[in-house]
């Protein structure tokens, strides 16, 4: 077991002492915390489900009309903030069916899966499958799936104009159909590709499956571009989507980098899935909170995605005595997650890559990357 040094908390960096060991082994078992939640979060409704999909179509549907109806560049990006923040919002409910927390039946979560997941031009099976991946080994530097950490060596490798893409904002927060296609560095494979080493054989045809309803909604809007015009298209569908895509990205970023203590990464023996689960940020966002099915609450998400959305607060009240200082508060928001800005920026200017060797290992800095980044584009 190989053990690298603590780094300074982000607190420790401004002259504060911090005491607790983020990568100490919890003194409870993950029994422990199931045990504590009531019984009735773990329950699945699926008709209270359906009724979250049916309001955020309605609001889906009728900020289309408003947008066709003013046609005017002042209510333009109001439209394009307010509907992609809803594609956001019907993609967190197609992750629940993926999870499972929509509903007893895979056959409905996989319809609703599929119907919500392709309107927003993503491969259902194709990310429920990786996104499994990611759930059961986030943590572990090479095992884990999303926003993974690259190893020194990785990273060293890496051309600049790659650094700078995946260093240097905004480009960052637009990263999520590129890994769709292509993964991180580091890794191969596609979600559209059934033969992707993301896939083992059984699951290759529900990925067909998924790809072949991606390429329906692709061709959908492709139809409409040429019948109602491109400009029109990307008014309508081609901006929200992009705003969409900033959300993903910036959300599941900070539930999982950006605390104000720097959190470890694990492999080999120390890596388990309490210890990795714990690691993850639980994060307030203001009045999108119920926009976007309170997906903030990510704790208690990470380790038990059965629990449906509309559960999360209430199980995560109920296990924060148990969990103790392994659960971070998360910092109150105004009516806008402003405040998460900052978080944000200061984690991609400092996590860069993690040690080749070492069980537990916490981000470093490349201060070339920042000088590098400033000559670029002076």
């Amino acid at each position: 077991m190989v053990k690298e040094s603590k780094p300074l908390s982000y607190g420790a960096e401004n002259g504060e002492k911090g005491s607790f060991d983020p990568s100490a082994p919890p003194p409870f078992k993950i029994a422990e915390i199931r045990a504590s939640i009531p019984k009735h979060c773990w329950v699945k409704n699926p008709w209270k489900s359906l009724s979250y999909v049916l309001r955020d179509v309605i609001v889906v549907t009728a900020l289309i009309g408003a947008a066709i109806w003013f046609n005017s560049w002042f209510f333009w990006p109001l439209y394009w903030v307010a509907q992609g923040t809803m594609f956001w919002a019907l993609f967190v409910l197609g992750h629940d069916c993926g999870h499972g927390s929509f509903s007893n039946s895979s056959t409905l979560n996989s319809i609703v899966g599929h119907i919500l997941h392709s309107s927003i031009l993503v491969p259902y099976h194709g990310w429920r499958i990786s996104h499994k991946t990611h759930h059961q080994h986030h943590g572990h530097v090479e095992k884990d799936e999303s926003w993974v950490p690259l190893p020194e060596k990785i990273y060293k490798n890496l051309d600049n104009t790659t650094k700078l893409l995946r260093f240097t904002l905004p480009f960052p927060i637009f990263a999520y159909p590129f890994y769709l296609w292509y993964r991180s560095p580091g890794k191969e494979g596609s979600h559209f590709n059934p033969y992707s080493n993301l896939f083992s054989p059984s699951e290759r045809k529900d990925v067909i499956t998924s790809t072949l309803c991606w390429s329906i909604m692709f061709s959908v809007l492709l139809y409409l571009s040429i019948t109602l015009g491109p400009f029109l298209m990307f008014k309508v569908y081609g901006v929200p989507y992009l705003v969409f895509v900033m959300w993903l990205d910036f959300v599941t970023y900070l539930h999982h980098h950006g605390y104000k203590q720097k959190l470890p990464w694990y492999r080999g023996q120390e890596w388990d899935y309490l210890r990795g689960g714990l690691t993850t940020v639980d994060r307030d966002y203001g009045w999108v909170n119920s926009i976007h099915h309170d997906i903030g609450t990510h704790v208690i998400h990470h380790l038990f995605p059965q629990i449906p959305h509309y559960h999360l607060i209430e199980a995560t009240e109920a296990a924060k005595p148990v969990l103790g200082k392994y659960y971070r508060e998360p910092e109150k928001s105004g009516p806008i997650p402003f405040h998460l800005i900052t978080y944000l920026l200061h984690s991609i200017k400092q996590d860069h890559f993690v040690s080749d060797t070492g069980d537990i290992v916490y981000y470093q800095n490349d201060p070339k990357l920042q000088k590098y980044s400033f000559t670029k584009f002076e």
